[in-house]
């Protein structure tokens, strides 16, 4: 027999007990805030340090300039993006979602 109600294709993911369901999101979170977070971290940081070293022309720009004023915001910009699209389906994964 197919289900035919959402609530019945997630039957796996929503009869395990709540402690248990809540742990594994919650890790399935911090995975993706972790990696999120590195690569905030890359940018804010090991870029900048290494920019002086980059030193050729982006878009007639010197790179280290460019990367300072344009492509750091673009990418912490993306970086919210991600995240909004991506924990939808984690909270779905694991049972948490909600009713639309």
């Amino acid at each position: 027999m197919t289900p035919t109600r959402e609530s019945e294709r997630r039957a796996p993911a929503a009869a395990a007990p709540l402690p248990e369901r809540a742990r594994r999101h919650w890790r399935s979170t911090r995975r993706l805030t972790l990696a999120l977070l590195v690569v905030w971290a890359l940018v804010s940081f090991v870029l900048p340090w290494h920019a002086r070293g980059m030193n050729f022309g982006f878009f007639g720009w010197p790179f280290s300039f460019w990367m300072a004023a344009q492509g750091a915001m673009l990418v912490y910009l993306l970086l919210v993006v991600v995240f909004a699209l991506l924990t939808p389906s984690i909270d779905e994964a694991h049972g948490f979602d909600e009713p639309r």
